[in-house]
């Protein structure tokens, strides 16, 4: 059912005017005739000085299709822009008050769009400028590839090949060509470039409402860009086989729409039709390109991928296809100030592009070298003790972590934490160098930003190589228990740093930041590093347990209320709290540390 099309807009019959008000607003480049509202003209803002020895571009048509043709105004393209009201040819008046503005002794060229309404009313300014002294010529752009070649009068629509044509006028102007040649090289390009559109929506007029013509499901071939019904409609198809299918139209010999061969060089350009996210172009694109390449023998010399000449606020997009050779790569890559012309593409294209090779870590040791020692040292059988039990321990408080974060964020805790446990324990059989305590702790964190994913993953891989940095600045071989305390102090500072918590946040450092307090303490007051280590793992119990009794200030438990928080302690902190706790009772059970 129809339905009331909604628009950010003031009055329907107003967006025009106010459009170009907010254009000029925004490119200091730009500028308007003092005509409103029968005079919709956007200019150069220095077209008093451009007009003196170069040839001016116009060009335009019933708006709705921005950025054309105004945001194609300036230095390199469009000498001015001719605005009409939505979907509608603009009046003989403003064409001609355009016309009189920016041409000089070199005389002005019309690109048109082949529609009716814009061939009359820019035709018959055309006569009366000539009747006044200026020198004018008419190109029309009929480069629709979806209609018969032979359609009665109508003829071929224009389309986004216009903006195209478009470029190579307004660049091959700036080189001080004649009128004549001007227009010789942009009735050249037209008849070189070939376009069709396919549309998952209608588009809404402002103040009309939104029709529903295309059912779920469906697609429409070789629209026009008014809104017009296409040539066919279609079920949805993956776009892979869309860009195909409009590829195989554009190009067919039977129709012979443009004179491209296996063998010839191409411009590809693809145009957003006005609701198409930028992600949805590029993958038309990524797929367009090969094709053209391996399917058609086209060598794709440049591809224009964004949003040219829209629809209002249809979703779709449209393919355009133009025969190249070096003068008209030249005049695309020429300088423009338009800005929305690309900036970006210019330059030769490679045939393929190759990946670039993932850079190697700074790291003196690599990942191959890395593995675990045929013999343990002691610290190294400490690790190798303290590691599995800290991970065995996460992998059993899995389904608790996921009923505590369950009721307080996304219940995923538990299976997040487990995935990195597993992958730990798996790694450290193949290749952690444990007899190395510092790059043992780096390694740790690469598996698990290998595997974990979340705020839990990136939090934990920033506290492994903090501590991991702290630690190699140990020259020492083996790695003392005030270094160790001062590693966790480390860790802890960059997960506050970059993460934003600190304590009585509820978050994992509840349990870490008394634990390193106790740590501290106890080791300054002479106790064993057992000891020490024992007690600071009660310190991180506690620390979590008192979470229950704490408002949420980072992460998804913000957001919930104190009495739901009060019923279960940080899932986070809890997690911390075990896999410290079950080391540190590891450690006890196996060995007695003394220094």
């Amino acid at each position: 059912m129809a339905s009331q099309g909604k628009k950010l807009i003031n009055d329907p019959n107003a967006v025009v005017t106010e459009f170009i008000e907010g254009l000029v607003e925004t490119y200091p480049g730009l500028q308007y005739l003092d005509g409103f509202p029968e005079v919709k003209v956007v200019l150069r803002a220095d077209y008093a000085s451009a007009m003196l020895d170069k040839v001016a571009v116009i060009s335009g048509g019933g708006s709705g299709h921005e950025p054309a043709h105004a945001g194609f105004v300036g230095e390199g393209m469009l000498s001015a822009a001719i605005c009409g009201e939505v979907f509608t040819s603009p009046q003989v008046d403003a064409i001609l008050s355009g016309i009189r503005a920016v041409t000089g002794l070199m005389g002005c060229l019309l690109v048109v769009t082949n529609y009716t309404g814009d061939r009359l009313n820019f035709g018959l300014a055309a006569e009366q400028a000539r009747s006044e002294g200026y020198k004018v010529e008419t190109v029309i752009v009929g480069d629709d590839c979806a209609l018969p070649p032979l359609r009665g009068t109508a003829g071929r629509r224009g389309l986004a090949g216009t903006i195209l044509v478009n470029k190579i006028a307004g660049a091959a102007a700036a080189t001080g060509l004649s009128l004549d040649e001007v227009a010789a090289e942009a009735k050249r390009a037209s008849e070189m470039v070939g376009t069709m559109g396919v549309a998952l929506s209608v588009c809404t007029l402002p103040g009309q409402v939104t029709s529903d013509r295309l059912g779920p499901g469906k697609m429409e071939l070789g629209l026009g860009i008014h809104g017009e019904p296409g040539a066919a409609v279609a079920d949805l198809q993956p776009v892979e086989v869309v860009v195909s299918h409009v590829l195989q139209e554009i190009l067919s010999p039977d129709t012979n729409y443009v004179p491209i061969t296996p063998g010839n060089r191409v411009v590809l350009l693809i145009n957003g039709l006005g609701a198409t996210p930028a992600m949805e172009l590029m993958i038309a694109a990524g797929k367009a390109v090969p094709q053209l390449q391996l399917e058609h023998g086209l060598a794709v010399d440049r591809v224009y991928t964004g949003s040219f000449m829209t629809s209002l606020d249809m979703a779709g997009f449209s393919i355009s296809i133009m025969k190249a050779d070096e003068a008209i790569l030249q005049y695309l890559d020429a300088a423009t100030k338009a800005p929305h012309w690309p900036v970006g593409v210019n330059g030769n294209r490679p045939p393929a592009k190759i990946p670039v090779p993932l850079p190697l870590s700074h790291s003196a040791k690599s990942y191959e070298s890395l593995s675990r020692p045929q013999q343990l040292s002691e610290q190294g059988c400490l690790l190798e003790v303290a590691i599995e039990a800290a991970v065995i321990a996460i992998i059993d408080l899995r389904d608790n972590l996921n009923e505590w974060d369950g009721r307080v964020g996304d219940g995923d805790c538990g299976s997040t934490m487990c995935r990195g446990a597993t992958a730990i324990l798996e790694d450290m059989k193949k290749h952690y160098p444990l007899n190395d305590a510092a790059e043992t702790v780096g390694e740790i964190g690469s598996s698990i930003r290998r595997v974990m994913g979340g705020t839990s993953g990136i939090l934990y891989t920033i506290f492994c190589k903090a501590a991991c940095a702290h630690l190699k600045a140990n020259t020492q071989s083996a790695v003392t228990s005030k270094q160790w305390a001062e590693a966790l102090e480390v860790s802890i500072a960059a997960v506050s740093k970059y993460g934003g918590a600190s304590a009585g946040f509820r978050t994992l450092l509840d349990a870490l930041i008394p634990a390193s307090a106790v740590l501290q303490e106890r080791l300054n007051a002479g106790d064993d590093p057992c000891t020490a280590f024992l007690l600071s793992s009660e310190a991180a119990v506690a620390g979590a347990e008192s979470t229950r009794h704490m408002q949420a200030q980072a992460g998804r438990s913000s957001y919930i209320s104190s009495d739901i928080l009060a019923t279960v302690p940080d899932p986070g902190a809890m997690a911390a709290a075990s896999w410290y706790r079950a080391a540190a009772m590891a450690i006890k059970n196996k060995y007695q540390v003394h220094e």
